[in-house]
């Protein structure tokens, strides 16, 4: 008897984000699309019809490839955006009549459980502990532990977050940058305060689409290539000279950058104060850049 096939959708702040597996080994389809979810839940804390809309054809889309594939079972979650956002149920009661299984609001603690079990699956625990660090567009989680998560935080930063609040200039000046920074650094003295086991981490993995679009565009990947993305180490010095470079272009020109998909050119800076204000902030060399997330924690929990 073959293994089941399963299906997890991440409907995010910034992409809405599908994984078919079979007996949660053998992935046989994995989709992103960027939705832009929480365009400006954070200032109105409603989302937007437009986005609802744009998350609903993108989950129609993915009924599709879902029921191509013979899935038998799906979990689908919302996260920051959602949580964040008090007409959630309207996204909610219109995504369970397309997909056929209704979104579950997960809370931070939850997304980053899952995170980390995606993210570690694949990992030698004498690498650990690990600290994964879930880079999203409205929320950050971080966890931290060596064979299952021990403690986890969800930290109110992310690349759309950030953006919409703070990086205004077209390119960023410099004191909405050092905004960036400062807010993400408040939120790491938090985490300095209630989960002290982060600074005990041996190994960074970083998770989510800033983190693999600074490995690609380190890379200078003109096509997605998850092969050369995945377990990619990315070290402090690349994040520096990429986020510097980001940083400084114009819109027009930093949509240039080979593996910088243009869904991404307007808020990969804001993501990228987090990834460096992280790597500043509790010392590390370098972050091992994982695409296997929530979505394939999601999984291994329908298999369990």
């Amino acid at each position: 008897m073959s293994p089941p096939v399963v299906a997890a959708i991440d409907c995010g702040t910034n992409s809405t984000r599908l994984l078919v597996s079979r007996g949660g080994t053998e992935t046989l389809d994995r989709l992103m699309t960027i939705t832009r979810l929480g365009e400006g839940v954070d200032h109105t804390g409603r989302l937007a019809p437009g986005a609802i809309e744009r998350t609903l054809d993108c989950l129609r889309r993915y009924r599709e490839v879902m029921d191509g594939h013979g899935v038998e079972a799906v979990r689908i979650t919302a996260t920051s955006a959602a949580r964040d956002a008090a007409n959630r149920d309207e996204l909610f009661d219109a995504a369970e009549a397309v997909v056929g299984t209704r979104p579950e609001l997960l809370s931070g603690l939850a997304e980053g459980q899952l995170s980390f079990r995606g993210a570690t699956a694949e990992l030698d625990p004498a690498k650990g502990p690990f600290l994964v660090v879930d880079l999203g567009g409205g929320s950050t989680e971080l966890s931290v532990g060596t064979s299952e998560c021990e403690a986890s935080m969800s930290l109110d930063v992310g690349c759309v977050r950030l953006t919409e609040k703070f990086l205004h200039g077209d390119p960023p000046l410099p004191e909405e940058l050092h905004a960036c920074l400062s807010v993400t650094g408040d939120h790491l003295d938090d985490v300095d305060r209630e989960m002290p086991a982060a600074r005990q981490a041996r190994t960074f993995v970083g998770l989510a689409g800033t983190i693999s679009t600074a490995a690609a565009v380190e890379q200078g990947l003109h096509d997605y290539d998850r092969d050369k993305i995945h377990h990619f180490e990315l070290t402090k010095a690349a994040a520096e000279d990429v986020f510097r470079t980001l940083a400084t272009e114009s819109r027009a020109d930093r949509a240039f950058n080979p593996g910088l998909e243009p869904g991404r050119v307007d808020v990969i800076v804001g993501g990228m104060t987090v990834l460096v204000k992280i790597m500043r902030h509790f010392g590390f060399e370098s972050c091992l850049v994982s695409e296997s997330d929530i979505l394939d924690g999601m999984v291994l929990s329908l298999l369990d």
